[in-house]
């Protein structure tokens, strides 16, 4: 007989399956990353198919269509709440095959679109289901570990993979098949994904929810604060979050275009500028691994004010740059962009409890994803006025603002002296 306290500390690490060889931690956690891909890709399609096809094939210019993204990133906002509080409520399990299935369908059915308020219908859709991921996928990555940096950074780069593959994968398809592939079978992919998620994942007997919460509630990596230190905490949290997400979106939707225009030298196609942003987004992938290894050992407060200062002094290098000059500087600004990434959850994963943890993340990417709602419009009105140099400024501004934050944060120990307190 295997003790029911036994059994406690092993659903800790994994529900338990009919299969566990196939139905482990690791299947679980890869397809938690897989599905972070797949979030950042499906909302980055249209940055692509408006920058390269449509604005040809429709014969209208990129600032009269990037707006009609809007509704989509609205979405993408609002349903962040309901999503985390389903997911503490009902089964984060049941969520993220709803996640997978639902977005598949909605890119599915926006290849149909035969107008820019078709594709936006579509783009709402793909909005709503993307919305399920970050409250549910992040809170799924936390759930049982004391060393939180190092697992976030991993899924963290999964996500910008997805953010490197949009402009890539996109540009293939579009010089090969045309702008409507381009959400077809990336949909497609993501049902059949869902399934597979269903049968070896959520439709196995896990842990009773009770059980789960008792468990993870008592783990060495929350910290205890007093009231006034955890509103502290989570201010810099969120205003750090409320503009960070302004910049992560103002740098990924636009790089592609950027590229249109100022690598003319060393790209002439789709597919080439889709390979240029794709390298430079999988090499700052690695910015979210570095500031992960970091945060995991030493204080977050150190860490987090380099990482916003290098961003000041990048943001401000790019102007009036073309051809080489400007993809190395963009590989240096996304990485501390992606750096950036990881350093908030960490602190989310550390001073809250397990079940209500998938809503103050909610919370938290409500805040960033409000922010990537109006960083369309922003894009289009100052490109339309100034063009980029002007956008890259005020991103040198935002991250400025990130460091004052950032100054007031208390200083929050390390993973290892949590571990090491084990």
């Amino acid at each position: 007989m295997v003790s029911k306290g036994l059994l406690d500390k092993v659903s800790v690490i994994r529900p338990m399956s009919w299969t566990p060889q196939v139905n482990s931690a690791h299947a679980r956690f890869l397809l938690v990353n897989i599905a972070h891909f797949l979030n950042h890709f499906f909302m980055l399609v249209f940055s692509t198919v408006a920058a390269l096809a449509l604005v040809r094939d429709w014969g209208m210019g990129y600032a009269e269509l990037i707006p009609y993204a809007t509704p989509g990133f609205i979405a993408y906002a609002l349903f962040t709440w309901p999503s985390g509080w389903l997911a503490d409520r009902w089964s984060r399990e049941g969520m993220m095959t709803i996640f997978f299935i639902g977005i598949g369908l909605s890119s599915a059915a926006t290849a149909l679109a035969q107008s820019p308020l078709q594709i936006s219908a579509g783009l709402l859709f793909i909005g709503i289901f993307a919305a399920i991921y970050h409250p549910v996928g992040i809170a799924m990555v936390i759930e049982g570990r004391a060393r939180t940096g190092i697992p976030l950074a991993i899924n963290g780069i999964f996500g910008n993979l997805g953010v490197a593959s949009a402009a890539l994968i996109t540009g293939v398809l579009i010089d090969n098949s045309g702008w409507r592939a381009a959400f077809v079978w990336p949909g497609l992919l993501s049902v059949a994904i869902g399934i597979g998620y269903f049968w070896l994942v959520a439709r196995t007997p896990g842990m009773p929810t009770a059980a789960l919460k008792r468990s993870t509630s008592n783990s060495k990596a929350e910290l205890v604060l007093d009231r006034r230190l955890m509103i502290r905490v989570l201010a810099v949290v969120f205003f750090s979050t409320a503009v960070g997400g302004l910049i992560f979106q103002s740098t990924t939707y636009s790089l592609p275009k950027v590229f249109d225009e100022r690598l003319t030298g060393l790209a002439v196609s789709a597919t080439a500028i889709g390979w240029y942003a794709f390298i430079v987004f999988s090499i700052a992938a690695i910015g979210q691994l570095i500031v992960g290894f970091l945060i995991d050992r030493y204080p977050v407060r150190p860490v987090f004010v380099a990482v916003v200062t290098a961003q000041i002094a990048f943001f401000a290098l790019m102007p009036g740059l073309t051809d080489w000059s400007a993809v190395v500087v963009s590989v240096l600004f996304m990485l501390v962009v992606f750096g950036q990434i990881p350093i908030n959850d960490v602190l989310v994963g550390r001073i809250t409890r397990s079940e209500w943890r998938s809503r103050v993340l909610a919370l938290r990417y409500i805040l960033t994803f409000s922010t990537t709602a109006t960083a369309i419009p922003l894009i289009a009105w100052i490109y339309a006025r100034w063009g980029f140099d002007m956008l890259f400024m005020l991103m040198a501004a935002a991250a400025a603002l990130i460091f004052v934050a950032v100054l007031m944060l208390p200083r929050v120990r390390p993973a290892a002296a949590f571990a090491t307190a084990e």
